[in-house]
């Protein structure tokens, strides 16, 4: 079902990736969502609250997966890998016989025993402006002609391979934290895709970065990790899906890829991180600018599911917070400028902290519009119980924008 474009009237969707969770002890069996404190969300959830699946059966519970579902895209459809979203937010146009690799900096324990144990999937967070001067002299150092690498945002890069290996299994580093990862690496001989991984661990342990890191105690970048791959995708763009057009603010190149896929606004944010510290109320001011000249802006926000990798409670509870004052509270208090509006908040996925991933659960959403925020209904917070009470559900991820849309 397409939306008939409604010139006058305004949509935007407020993504805080992974949010939604499990209840913790720590919390005395509550989630971070219900003890944290989202009065913006709150009243939204009021309105309407259910879940969704964004997550089809049979596919890995990516960041790539769940947010094509929240833009009414079929992953079983139209997905073909994470890392190609990520070489389009770039500007990297891909070969015929091109792969692109999603390419992390990690940092790896290689212990006596001989376990490789996968301590952190960002290189303990590390900077984009250190990650640069590792990548810059990385591509000449790997033995492979076919290889572009092209530096990106903090921890997360891209390598583009000629005739590269495209079904071969590939893990996402943050689905592995703290596992032994000796099994996989050690197949190099059977498997280009480790044997490349292996070749960045001399350039990389004596790079002058990580001698800086170690000296103050932080996490080497000591490896690259490639996953993610996949050649170049096409999507059919969103304003002839639904006949609005759109814009995407995120830290995240995926978000900006699968946005410059979909033909959408990519809308800049100076200071927009991907982390705690990322600017918050930039995000929801430009929103609200590029409203007046588009019908539609998503908006996404990393933070809390880079603290659930982390296992940090107190930070994703931080995170959540102000992923509610400062961007839900910011557009709620700015949307009433316009003659009418419709707002949708969501957990792309769930990243449960006790288990530092993500899952393929159903996710809560919250949908109100103009006239129903006005009325002040009251009713139940923004929380997974509260949206698995509700009896609203989508059981295709992809569903839920037409119904977001069309809905009165």
């Amino acid at each position: 079902m397409m939306a008939k474009s409604q010139a006058k009237k305004k949509f935007v969707l407020l993504v805080g990736d992974g949010m939604a969770d499990y209840g913790l002890p720590e919390l005395d069996g509550k989630t971070p969502l219900e003890v944290a404190k989202t009065p913006n969300m709150d009243r939204i959830a009021a309105c309407g609250i259910g879940l969704v699946k964004t997550i089809p059966d049979g596919m890995g519970p990516g960041s790539d997966v769940a947010n094509l579902s929240l833009l009414g895209y079929d992953p079983g459809v139209y997905h073909n890998g994470r890392a190609p979203f990520e070489a389009a937010s770039m500007g990297v146009r891909l070969g015929q016989d091109e792969v692109a690799f999603r390419m992390n900096l990690v940092s790896l324990d290689r212990r006596t025993d001989g376990e490789i144990v996968m301590i952190s999937h960002s290189a303990g967070d590390i900077s984009t402006e250190e990650a640069k001067e590792i990548i810059d002299g990385l591509e000449e150092q790997l033995s492979l002609p076919a290889i572009r690498i092209y530096p990106g945002v903090a921890y997360r890069h891209l390598l583009v391979w000629g005739k590269g290996p495209l079904k071969i299994k590939t893990i996402p580093p943050h689905d592995v934290l703290d596992q032994d990862m000796a099994p996989y690496l050690n197949n190099s001989r059977q498997d280009p895709v480790t044997g490349l991984i292996r070749q960045s661990w001399q350039y990389l342990k004596d790079h002058p970065v990580n001698i800086a890191r170690n000296k103050k105690g932080q996490n080497m970048a000591n490896s690259i990790w490639l996953w993610g791959q996949g050649k170049a995708p096409k999507l059919p763009l969103f304003v002839d899906n639904f006949g609005l057009r759109g814009g995407i603010i995120s830290a995240v190149d995926l978000l900006k890829g699968i946005g410059a896929c979909a033909g959408m606004k990519p809308i800049e944010v100076e200071g927009a991180t991907g982390y705690l510290d990322t600017n918050y109320r930039g995000k929801a001011k430009e929103a609200l600018k590029c409203l007046k000249s588009l019908d539609f802006v998503f908006v996404h926000v990393e933070a809390p599911d880079e603290a659930s990798h982390n296992g940090n409670i107190e930070e994703k509870i931080q995170a959540i917070e102000a992923f509610d004052e400062k961007v839900v509270g910011t557009v709620l208090k700015g949307m009433t400028v316009f003659e009418d509006y419709r707002i949708m908040i969501a957990s792309d996925h769930l990243t449960p902290i006790s288990m530092r991933t993500h899952v393929n659960d159903q996710t809560p959403f919250a949908w109100a519009d103009k006239k129903q925020l006005l009325t002040g209904t009251k009713g139940p917070g923004f929380t997974e119980r509260f949206a698995a009470e509700s009896g609203l559900s989508f059981q295709k991820g992809h569903d839920l924008m037409p119904a977001f849309l069309d809905t009165p």
